[in-house]
């Protein structure tokens, strides 16, 4: 686990809400506080949708939504001049990308064994902070999968150009 401390709220807001930096993340949760508290739970619901569409969104067969679908929703809520009191997101690496992590960085545990690579998002009014977290469903001292997700983390902020102190 790493916390990652965003240094410029503008830019990374930007980053987050008009451009597709972590459209291909999965949402498990969003909460926001704004004029009111909005929960927004991030289950996939296809049965909303017709089977066509349903099946061409492929990469949510995780059980949870892409963030390009909900992110249109979220930046309506933040709109206006003033800024929200408090949010938290709770982003989710897709089922397919913690194979290749896994297998770019040789590593010994099947995706069978995860139950989730997180990045938690939580602004307090002031600060942005970004959090790694890993879940397992079996029980592990090995750390390896942890360390490859923060570090794969670094590298995504770093390439996306959003600063940040750990």
């Amino acid at each position: 686990m790493r916390s990652f401390q965003i240094q410029d709220n503008l830019g990374f807001m930007k980053k987050l809400l008009t451009n597709d930096t972590f459209d291909t993340f999965l949402l498990s949760e969003a909460s926001i506080t704004t004029f009111a508290a909005f929960q927004i739970d991030g289950v996939f619901h296809p049965e909303y949708l017709g089977t066509a569409e349903a099946e061409q969104l492929g990469a949510e067969d995780s059980g949870y939504t892409l963030w390009r679908r909900v992110r249109p929703f979220f930046f309506e809520l933040t709109k206006g001049k003033n800024t929200p009191l408090k949010f938290r997101i709770v982003f989710r690496l897709a089922p397919h990308n913690i194979g290749k992590l896994i297998m770019q960085n040789g590593l010994s545990i099947s995706t069978d064994q995860v139950d989730g690579l997180f990045l938690n998002i939580h602004f307090d009014g002031k600060a942005i902070t970004c959090v790694s977290g890993v879940s397992m469903k079996v029980f592990t001292l090995d750390k390896t999968l942890e360390h490859a997700w923060d570090e794969m983390l670094e590298k995504f902020f770093r390439r996306e150009q959003i600063p940040f102190l750990v």
